[in-house]
């Protein structure tokens, strides 16, 4: 098949959906994220990144601290709903039961199967956005999310995001295994000479 050539504002297919928490003047507030992504390895870096002018960028700037609650399915008109309206306008930390780990500025949301509070350790001024890296300080879910001790994807049933059809999707079925199953194909290879 021949490749043809498409807009230039093209996204990742799917994209996490991700509740970012934090407080502005004290106030809580979650916002739906789907540009976020582990950034680094050891220390632990997340980076989010969210338009300037948005209620949550003013609160991470101000507190130096942030959430990353990943929602599952059960949560989708909630985790909708706060991507509609500011937290300038409306408070809508009352959608949610909200605990507290080790930061005081890092809302975290108990109905989510996988919450991170992070520290800010930088922020990167892009065009339209502030792209917000933080260090991953502590994880909290419960026993019913694991398999073997680690996040099941399977249990958490996170939610993805596509755009620009702007669809919500879930998880589908294991199809391999990471570092794995291209072994196989390790012989074909050509080593370069150094």
């Amino acid at each position: 098949m021949e490749k043809i050539s498409i807009d230039r504002n093209a996204f990742l297919y799917p994209m996490p959906v991700v509740l970012v928490g934090t407080k502005s003047s004290g106030q809580v507030n979650f916002l739906t994220v789907a540009w976020v992504s582990r950034v680094n390895y050891n220390p632990p870096l997340i980076a989010v990144a969210l338009g300037k002018t948005h209620f949550s960028s003013a609160g991470i700037k101000e507190c130096g601290e942030f959430s990353v609650c990943v929602p599952g399915k059960d949560l989708l008109e909630k985790v909708d709903c706060c991507g509609l309206v500011s937290g300038k306008r409306v408070d809508k930390s009352g959608l949610f039961d909200v605990f507290y780990g080790e930061l005081g500025c890092a809302p975290m949301i108990s109905g989510c199967p996988l919450c991170m509070e992070c520290r800010l350790i930088e922020t990167v001024d892009l065009p339209t956005n502030n792209l917000f890296i933080g260090e991953i300080l502590s994880a909290w879910t419960e026993e019913r999310h694991l398999t073997d001790g680690k996040p099941d994807v399977r249990k958490m049933e996170p939610l993805t995001l596509t755009m620009p059809d702007n669809r919500y999707w879930s998880v589908g079925e294991t199809i391999g295994r990471a570092w794995h199953d291209g072994k196989g194909l390790l012989p074909r290879l050509k080593g370069k000479k150094t």
